[in-house]
């Protein structure tokens, strides 16, 4: 058994060596691992934005037929908006990236331009629904009592509704943090510079693409267990300040 054992680690121990050490190899890894954080962190940041207007204009209008009042600007923007969360959220993300590459950008050869642009557009349509919800939750009766005191819609979204919705939406958002981490090997599709990128041409140069596919599934679980423990730690402390 442990002759087996032994044996094995002689076999892997090259391999495993030309794959991270050799030629300072390691250092595309944690390369690409930071272009891959990059480009999470900024597509969630445009699509957070993204959606947060998208949800703002849904939520609107729900409660403006709830208020039985009719505005057709309202209207027609509620209808872009259901359109764009539904085609995103209908479509493959590899597809939506290919059709941003090679059907409306064909000429831009800033391949992680494109990956931000898509990542941020698909991630937008599943927070706005997020978020939509999260504001859906929150009691119509507070927003009624600000408005008698003065305040206007977007004041009243700003410091009453939406600090009491993020707390209701933040594991979904931290859930589609750690899928939008995820779905950015998808980038190197369509060329892309990110930790699969680089992953897949060490395994060119070497032939062997086991050591760093397996290396780099590591490096992908590893963050996502932090982020989960990070986000568990932020939500119990907000269960705490609500306790007080």
């Amino acid at each position: 058994m442990f002759q087996g054992a032994i044996d094995w680690l002689d076999r892997i121990g090259p391999r495993v060596y030309t794959a991270f050490v050799e030629g300072d190899r390691w250092k595309l890894y944690l390369k690409g691992l930071g272009l891959t954080l990059e480009m999470t962190v900024v597509a969630l940041c445009f699509g957070l934005v993204l959606g947060l207007i998208v949800a703002v204009i849904r939520t609107a209008h729900d409660q403006q037929r709830v208020d039985r009042r009719k505005n057709p600007l309202l209207g027609l923007l509620n209808g872009i908006c259901q359109i764009y969360t539904t085609v995103i959220r209908g479509t493959p993300m590899l597809v939506q990236l290919f059709i941003w590459t090679f059907v409306i950008f064909p000429s831009v050869r800033n391949k992680v331009l494109i990956g931000f642009i898509g990542l941020g557009v698909n991630s937008g349509a599943y927070v706005a629904e997020i978020v939509r919800g999260g504001l859906m939750s929150v009691d119509i009766g507070q927003s009624e009592a600000s408005r008698s005191l003065g305040m206007n819609y977007l004041d009243t979204m700003r410091f009453i509704v939406v600090p009491q919705a993020f707390k209701n939406i933040l594991p979904s958002l931290g859930n589609e943090f750690i899928t939008l981490f995820k779905d950015t090997s998808l980038v190197q599709a369509i060329g892309g510079t990110e930790l699969l990128y680089y992953a897949s041409t060490i395994g060119g140069r070497t032939f062997d693409y086991m050591p760093p596919l397996i290396g780099i599934a590591v490096m992908y679980l590893v963050v996502v267990i932090v982020l989960t423990w990070l986000q568990s730690k932020l939500e119990r402390r907000l269960r705490q300040s609500d306790r007080r």
